[in-house]
């Protein structure tokens, strides 16, 4: 291996372990937060709790690795170009694609390992993670039940003071509502004095035995009058036992993993025999149908005995009916009818179960594609963002970012989209598993064309300028008509005379109006400090520090507003598709919009921090720096960025006039 491909293939390497551990960590926070009911409170052994995110972490690798590595590739590229190492590149004549030689190689052996990673660790961990989630409830029934509160079980509300015993199998002073399906309210009450939950792993039943109590059950009579002298039942056990059905304990979502999460816990070859006997068993179930259809137009109960061949005339009526009488009409008309009826109810009923199998079978169908399409699309990403990082010419976590989240959630979008559509048969499963990386392919071809030729992507600067002006930083004075004329008077100065100006003002100390026009006209023709410095000009080294920590500030305010707003607009996604009952682009969108507020924070900290540093420099007092402050105006970040940029490099510019000579 070259040098050169060393250099790059390291590079990378470098920025996309990073990327990768950052977006795992927070979409494992994520999932903690959304089975957070699952494990809080329930004194879980850390072992267990490992285990719970170790088999839930494989199923993050399908929207982790192609995130990871469109960003990684955007920002590494993006870098190269920005610090004019492609431009040393291709004067040695070395071309775009040799440069992403290494790194497609690379790629390549990446989509192969994640395509054996979803097809042996995935289905591993989706497999002992829905039996995690059970067996918690199995061998820990007690995690169930917190103390002193009251805990709804199925029909019965369960109360207890204090749990012992290594599991928490042991309950005293235990307090029990029992509901009723015939009734409405609270008319059964157990008490004990202790108690102990027995279950088996093999079962689904826990056993709540009961010592020492009394039971209590009111008794409602439908007379009113009866009422009066509140009846009731009371009676004293010394043992009592009550069994409840485990799945009662995560129903609804152990039964929807039940139904329709068992094909993600299935390699390709389980999932191919698992499509071929769906197959067989539709087609049985298509067959069965027509058999029983065809029985009940008792058309094979048919009198085929009768002797046609002696009949001499044919009815020629226009309706056959007419050779009944009227009650035989009747009959028959009701018959037909109901015949008619019960086909129809046969159908629709039939119609139902096929939708769902068919449904289940094209979920099959899915998940055995999307093993390659991972694969595939680890490539394709590569290719979409490393030309697009050489073509935007912006490393960092700013513009890559924003470009990188956009690009994603549009490939996520079109796959869910298509995915959901695809399982309800509104099209081929295996389009809908397939289009969304379809639809990048050719994007990836046009970037690479773009890339290689040194082209730009598209031409925004009719949206961009706008923008552009909206948010500088408004660092000039503002001058009258008459200091306008001086300005524009000394444009056609020399740098070393407009130099002797401020010398002059300076050393005899008359009116200071000329060397702030002076100044000012320097300072706009961008002229670095150290530059006035080599010119003969006094300038302090506070301003030079001053200087950086400014464009380090403009630099981290800028990507806290990109994040920001990138943030609050994939919460407002979540909303509208929350409302819109799409759960999984609402919960896509939420850990999206949770990754962007993160980054928001941390740079909103760091602005923080090289605000107070500039102010401090320069030895002024940092204003709207107060912590309570920063936490109240955060919903007005994007009215705070423009206030404090315009503010802060007035305050630099107005530093600048009063400190150099």
């Amino acid at each position: 291996m070259k040098i050169l491909d060393r250099y790059i293939l390291i590079t990378f390497l470098k920025t996309f372990f990073s990327v990768f551990i950052i977006f795992m960590f927070i979409f494992v926070l994520q999932g903690i937060w959304l089975y957070i009911a699952e494990l809080a409170g329930k004194d879980l052994d850390v072992s267990v709790t490992a285990k719970f995110i170790l088999y839930y972490m494989p199923k993050l690798i399908p929207l982790v690795v192609p995130l990871t590595i469109l960003l990684s590739s955007i920002m590494v590229f993006g870098n190269f170009a920005e610090n004019y190492e492609f431009a040393a590149m291709k004067s040695t004549g070395i071309s775009l694609q040799r440069a992403m030689r290494s790194l497609s190689v690379f790629i390549v052996a990446l989509g192969i390992g994640c395509f054996f990673f979803a097809n042996n660790v995935i289905p591993w961990g989706e497999y002992n993670f829905y039996n995690l989630r059970r067996n918690i409830a199995k061998v820990k029934p007690a995690l169930a039940i917190a103390e002193g509160q009251f805990n709804e079980i199925g029909n019965i509300n369960i109360k207890v003071d204090e749990k012992t015993g290594d599991r928490g199998q042991f309950l005293k002073k235990v307090i029990i509502h029992q509901k009723s399906s015939a009734r409405t309210g609270n008319y059964k009450v157990i008490s004990s004095e202790k108690g102990e939950l027995k279950s088996s792993p093999d079962s689904n039943i826990l056993q709540l035995e009961l010592i020492n109590g009394n039971y209590y059950e009111e008794i409602v009579n439908r007379d009113a009058r009866k009422n009066v002298n509140k009846p009731h039942v009371k009676s004293y056990f010394d043992n009592y036992i009550i069994n409840v059905d485990l799945e009662i304990l995560n129903s609804d979502e152990l039964e929807e993993k039940n139904h329709s999460g068992r094909y993600n816990m299935l390699n390709v070859n389980q999932l191919v025999r698992a499509l071929d006997t769906l197959n067989n068993e539709k087609k049985d179930d298509y067959k069965a149908l027509s058999n029983t259809l065809y029985n009940r137009s008792t058309y094979s109960a048919l009198n085929l005995n009768i002797d046609t061949t002696n009949v001499d005339t044919l009815y020629t009526g226009e309706n056959v009916m007419d050779l009944f009488n009227t009650g035989s009409k009747t009959q028959i008309i009701n018959l037909a009818i109901n015949n008619a009826n019960s086909t129809l109810q046969i159908i629709d009923s039939n119609k139902s179960s096929f939708e769902t199998k068919s449904i289940w079978l094209n979920k099959h169908i899915i998940a055995l594609h999307d093993k390659f399409v991972l694969a595939f699309a680890c490539i394709i990403l590569f290719f979409v963002g490393a030309p697009l990082g050489a073509l935007i010419r912006k490393g960092g976590l700013g513009l890559p970012m924003v470009i990188a989240i956009v690009l994603f959630l549009t490939y996520h979008f079109f796959g869910i989209f298509a995915r959901n559509s695809a399982e309800k048969g509104s099209f081929d499963p295996i389009i809908g598993s397939w289009l969304s990386t379809a639809i990048m392919f050719p994007l990836s071809i046009y970037l690479t064309t773009r890339a290689t030729n040194d082209k730009g992507v598209f031409q925004f600067d009719a949206l961009l300028v706008p923008f552009k002006r909206l948010f500088a930083s408004k660092s000039k004075i503002q001058l009258s008509e008459s200091d306008t004329k001086s300005y524009n008077f000394y444009k056609k100065y020399s740098v070393e005379e407009l130099v002797s100006i401020i010398k002059k003002q300076d050393e005899y100390d008359i009116n200071k109006k000329p060397k702030e026009i002076a100044l000012h006209n320097l300072l706009h023709r961008k002229i670095p400090l150290e530059g006035l410095k080599t010119e003969g000009l006094d300038v302090p080294d506070k301003l030079i520090k001053a200087k950086k920590l400014l464009k380090d500030y403009k630099d981290y305010s800028k990507t806290s507003l990109v994040t920001f707003c990138i943030g609050a607009i994939l919460l407002g996604l979540h909303f509208v598709f929350k409302n819109n009952k799409l759960p999984a682009l609402s919960e896509t969108s939420l850990s999206l919009s949770i990754v962007a507020f993160i980054f928001f924070i941390i740079y909103l900290i760091v602005d923080a921090i090289v605000y107070s540093k500039f102010y401090k420099t320069i030895e002024q007092k940092a204003k709207g720096n107060n912590i309570l402050i920063l936490l109240l105006t955060l919903p007005l970040y994007p009215l705070k960025y423009i206030f404090l940029r315009s503010k802060i490099g007035q305050d630099f510019y107005q530093s600048c006039i009063q400190n150099i000579k």
